[in-house]
């Protein structure tokens, strides 16, 4: 539901901006101020399912999400509509990481986590293409209202389910810890910074003031709360979680995938929209094979894992991202979708399926259960962050491309084509970084050597 909500919306931008009169300048917002909150709060959101208890805070959290998606389908300005989608997006990052840590915290390290984990990576990676078909259907047929009225019913069954089957207690902390304000404060300050400034780099420029101040402010915010951690005495982050070597590298890998996914999917979405003339249904059909490539992917690696580790499949994942956005970069203006998309698409959606599970893993493993959703919170973190990084780089490669293109009198549409295409080869160089980051700060572990029992 978290996943799927970045994607489907998308789509109906355009039906948003004409029933509600958006400004042009203001409907970024209706996607802004969802991924401003989420990418802020995930951190907070971690550590209050350590602190709170996770079934307390998963159950909140999801009805709350299911009330701010009413509220988003109900909006009749385009105010409302992004101060809903702001309290949705803050809502999605307390449920998430709540989530994710009641898995890592049931499911014991081996073969139940790894099995688990193929579920979960299934339905994490697959959810922004299931989220483009969804929006592409309920916007032809139905309303763009119904892109926020679909979480209703799935958020009642999700609170109904968890009632009925979630445990009271689920590894949270037993002592009686203060929450850290300061570092709730600075954490999410400094993360809310980064990702607008990040978003607002393609269009306004990297250079642009707005930019550069965000981004600093980020940093120095950032910085600081690093310092109050050290310092802190109930830390809101623990900075010895970063000592288990797997948690590092799982993390910078889980960066390194996220950014070449969401442009993946930003660029390919115009251009099959865009070029190749497809409705929205049909778009989101496009897409659905990435789904099922994922899902199938997802459960064989599960698998695997038992038998030779998470790195291997790891490593092999991020060189099938980087195959399949190469040769998604040959795209053509007069392309087809199954001889210039779908080849590459297939590819990168196994590398995804292999990279998703192992990554996961890797971020996890090893993790005392008392902090376990602060872990899930931060592999959450550096999936958002790294995802409005790639967009970012690669929308302002797009856009150079585009400019220059125009500049020596070459036609829009091929301008475009170009730059997605040199968009697309910049994001190879960022799914390589993923296989480099994995092969050295990674540690192989075959059937889930259980060091948490160690940590704790």
């Amino acid at each position: 539901m978290v996943v799927l909500d970045i994607a489907i919306v998308n789509v109906a931008l355009p039906s948003i901006a004409a029933d509600l009169k958006f400004a042009p300048n203001n409907l970024q917002w209706v996607v802004t101020a969802y991924t401003l909150t989420y990418g802020g709060f995930l951190l907070l959101g971690g550590r209050l399912a350590d602190l709170y208890g996770r079934r307390r805070i998963f159950i909140g959290a999801a009805a709350a999400f299911a009330l701010a998606s009413l509220a988003c389908g109900l909006a009749q300005s385009e105010s409302a509509l992004i101060i809903t989608r702001a309290i949705q997006g803050l809502t999605a990052a307390i449920m998430s990481p709540a989530a994710l840590s009641i898995v890592i915290s049931e499911f014991k390290e081996g073969k139940e986590r790894n099995r688990a984990m193929g579920v979960w990576a299934g339905v994490s990676a697959g959810g922004a293409a299931v989220g483009v078909l969804l929006g592409g259907v309920l916007t032809q047929y139905l309303n763009w209202r119904w892109n926020f009225f679909v979480n209703l019913p799935i958020g009642a069954f999700i609170v109904f389910a968890a009632v009925q089957l979630l445990p009271h207690r689920i590894g949270e902390e037993t002592k009686k810890i203060k929450l850290d304000l300061l570092g709730a404060i600075l954490a999410t300050g400094g993360l809310m910074s980064l990702v607008y400034g990040l978003s607002k780099a393609p269009n306004a420029g990297w250079n642009s003031p707005t930019v550069v101040g965000f981004i600093t402010a980020a940093v120095l915010l950032l910085a600081v709360f690093l310092v109050n951690e050290k310092r802190s005495e109930h830390p809101l982050m623990p900075l010895s979680l970063f000592r288990i070597r797997n948690v590092l590298g799982g993390n910078l890998t889980a960066m390194a995938v996220a950014s070449t996914i969401f442009s993946m999917f930003f660029f390919m979405t115009l251009y099959v929209q865009g070029v190749l003339g497809y409705s929205p249904v049909k778009t989101g059909l496009s897409f659905l094979p990435v789904s099922i490539i994922i899902g199938i992917t997802s459960g064989l690696v599960s698998n695997v894992v038992n038998k030779i580790g998470y790195k291997p499949p790891l490593v092999a994942g991020a060189v099938l991202n980087g195959v399949g956005l190469y040769m998604l970069s040959h795209i053509k203006v007069d392309g087809s979708y199954w001889q210039d998309v779908f080849p590459g698409l297939a590819i990168f959606a196994v590398g995804l399926g292999m990279t998703f599970v192992s990554m996961t893993l890797a971020a996890t493993t090893g993790v005392p259960k008392h902090i376990s959703g602060l872990a899930s919170g931060v592999l959450n973190t550096s999936q958002q962050v790294g995802g409005a990084l790639g967009l970012a780089i690669l929308s302002a490669v797009f856009v150079s491309t585009f400019n220059s293109d125009i500049a020596n009198q070459v036609q829009p549409v091929a301008a475009q084509v170009h730059g997605y295409s040199n968009g697309l080869l910049v994001g190879v160089g960022l799914a390589l970084s993923a296989v480099v980051v994995s092969s050295l700060l990674i540690k192989n572990n075959q059937a889930g050597t259980s060091e948490a029992t160690k940590n704790d």
